[in-house]
């Protein structure tokens, strides 16, 4: 397995230094580069912008820095690491509303005509999400039915062309040790230096 140019996303959108997303976004990201890959990391927390889109795609907001930005790194990457918490058995809003500002046609996706299917234009490029939640896993998945491994699998990366989208879970998070984290926190850490 070669190289590679990757984007770590926290997507905690609280700016909380000691947030455990955070710290598995940068075990991962310290892990990579020290793989040798090539990384770049941007915390939501510190993100400047509506995460409203307040037209749809009716008529055009202009795109803060900050999600210029986080396009241009989006493009620039080939392999795409996400971290969030689950909030409500789904994305917190803020992360949610990062996608819909930037995932725009014309960037992500171009519909064509006379077919349901999309032209793909994040194409090229892998992921992996890894969340952490109060839950057990089995529970999120199996009663909870996992919102956001359908969503961002199969509709809002899998729809751009970004695949395979592979995720790792952490938690229950309320309940765990210092010895919980650390397991997780090495995890992340084989994850990150395979960039995968």
């Amino acid at each position: 397995m070669g190289l590679k140019r990757v984007l770590v996303l926290n997507g905690n959108p609280v700016a909380e230094p000691t947030s455990l997303c955070k710290a598995l976004a940068e075990r991962y990201a310290q892990e990579a580069k020290q793989a040798g890959h090539e990384v770049r990391t941007i915390h939501l927390g510190a993100m400047a912008f509506s995460h409203d889109l307040l037209h749809g795609y009716h008529s055009r907001t202009d795109l803060e820095p900050d999600l210029v930005a986080f396009q241009e790194a989006l493009q620039w990457c080939e392999h795409f690491t996400l971290v969030h918490p689950v909030w409500w058995s789904d994305l917190p809003a803020r992360l949610k509303g990062l996608f819909d500002r930037t995932f725009l046609p014309g960037y992500a996706f171009a519909m064509r005509e006379g077919s349901p299917f999309p032209a793909k234009l994040l194409a090229g490029r892998t992921a992996r999400v890894i969340y952490t939640q109060d839950a057990p896993d089995w529970y999120y998945r199996l009663v909870i039915g996992a919102p956001t491994r359908k969503m961002l699998g199969r509709g809002t990366l899998g729809f751009c062309g970004i695949k395979p989208v592979r995720f790792t879970a952490f938690g229950p998070v309320k309940s765990s040790t210092p010895a919980n984290r650390e397991a997780w926190l090495a995890t992340v850490g084989a994850l990150g230096r395979e960039a995968r």
